[in-house]
């Protein structure tokens, strides 16, 4: 009988039990410590997301203060018998040390730019913000925020004025009873007596009155600035509305100043401002604020685009078509088919079920659900600029603050790699729960940076 071989297996490969046996352990060896180095990544992703300190002021194993990620490891050994032995018996490699926990963060910042890179890829139109701020140790940081619509079509981006005017009353019996109760020191008694004469001042509760009036319209402007999704459709419409708002209350504070004088006690100690004073102060205040919202918020001419696709004007231009706003656009955007838009937005305005869209995010998803991207392909493309292009700073200022908790006095010598990926853990911690083998992927990364003792690579 004649045997022949074709390739380069070695006969050792195909007969050898104890080579397959070698393999089997190794692979299982491989298994083990990657579980391991999977409960050590979530420690350092739980660290990293709600921004505490990884290292101690001593992390030997006597040490009283290991600092929040040993005494976090320890913990997650205390439920998962495999890191438990580890933890007590590795001598090649035991995965807490500084050095490991700058690698990790290393090879999790790079698994987060890639998907962040390949996302923004795959999108048709990505914007670029960047802004820079002065970190603890006097060290320039620049922010890069990246504005774009995903796979899904989702965009990847106090006060106290009130519970005074609300609890005016109970604030002066408060301070009253501190005042003539004869059981506080001296200063909290004079202090007392002072806030419940400020209280009854009536120049002072006019101005309560006045900003009572005013501030739930700037917590409600202010709460739909500070949403990811904020595009220049809905935008657009929300300020006009707060301006629209506080000219409501301008024009109604003659009776708000006559209410205000009705009933009011006199005190004899200083005189009141007047009526004619409080109306023409008070008018000043409210000027103010609309003159700073019209400079704070000036579109340029290219996101008059934004007029085009405001589902409460749809109506309006049933009878008379935006041509101005259209040709504008067009200007602006020259990837637009300009007969072709027309049609689509003539077809929009005049379909009752397109008047119900509140922003253009709420609108590209109705294109979405209804299959309709293709019918209306130069409105999609139209939507999805608008979508894309940042409307507000408050993204970076959210990266700004999330820079100054994780980069504190008694942390201002952190590297800048470090911080990095500890800054982008915080910011991106939902990414971070919806990729797909997110500790997989850094455990290749991890494995394949450096030759290393411990077996991390299947055969």
């Amino acid at each position: 009988m004649r045997l022949q071989f074709f390739g380069k297996l070695s006969i050792a490969e195909q007969l050898d039990e104890g080579y397959r046996i070698g393999i089997r352990r190794h692979n299982e060896e491989v298994t083990k410590n990657r579980h391991i180095l999977s409960r050590i990544i979530d420690c350092v992703k739980f660290c990293g997301a709600f921004e505490l300190a990884l290292r101690g002021h001593n992390e030997s194993e006597s040490s009283d203060n290991p600092g929040i990620f040993r005494g976090l490891v320890d913990f997650v050994a205390s439920l998962d018998g495999v890191l438990k032995e580890h933890l007590e018996n590795a001598s090649v490699f035991k995965g807490t040390s500084k050095t490991v926990q700058n690698e990790l963060l290393d090879c999790m910042l790079s698994v987060m730019r890639e998907h962040i890179i390949q996302e923004a890829q795959n999108s048709d139109f990505l914007s670029i913000q960047a802004d820079e701020t002065t970190d603890i140790a006097t060290q320039c940081q620049l922010v890069l925020v990246l504005r774009y619509i995903d796979g899904k079509s989702n965009v990847q981006e106090s006060r106290a004025i009130n519970t005074v005017f609300e609890h005016r009353e109970g604030l002066i019996r408060c301070f009253e009873t501190i005042r003539d109760s004869g059981d506080f020191d001296p200063v909290t008694t004079r202090e007392a007596g002072g806030f419940a004469m400020l209280l009854e001042d009536q120049d002072f509760n006019f101005f309560l009155q006045l900003f009572h009036n005013i501030m739930p319209h700037v917590d409600i402007l202010y709460a739909k600035l500070q949403k990811k999704d904020i595009d220049s459709v809905h935008i657009k419409g929300s300020i006009q509305q707060f301006q629209q708002d506080i000219q409501k209350i301008r024009n109604s504070l003659h009776s708000l100043v006559n209410q205000s004088s009705e009933g009011a006690s006199q005190p004899k100690r200083r005189r009141l401002l007047s009526p004619d004073v409080h109306e023409r102060i008070a008018t000043e205040v409210c000027d103010t604020i609309l003159q700073h919202t019209m400079e704070r918020f000036c579109f340029t001419s290219h996101l008059v685009s934004a007029t085009l696709l405001q589902a409460d004007r749809f109506e309006q231009y049933t009878v008379a078509f935006p041509e101005d706003a259209l040709s504008r656009t067009l200007k602006a955007y020259p990837v637009l088919n300009g007969s072709k838009l027309k049609t689509e937005l003539s077809l929009i305005y005049c379909k009752e079920e397109f008047r119900t869209c509140c922003g253009a995010v709420d609108l590209l998803q109705l294109f979405k659900e209804n299959n309709l991207e293709e019918v209306f392909s130069e409105t999609v493309t139209l939507l999805k600029i608008l979508i894309t292009t940042p409307m507000t700073t408050a993204e970076a200022e959210r990266c700004f603050s999330t820079l100054k908790r994780v980069k504190t006095f008694l942390r201002n010598s952190m590297t800048q790699e470090r911080l990095n990926a500890l800054a982008m853990l915080s910011m991106e911690k939902r990414m971070v729960t919806e990729i797909i083998d997110f500790n997989q992927k850094v455990i290749e990364k991890f494995a394949s940076q450096k030759q290393r003792r411990a077996k991390l690579i299947f055969k």
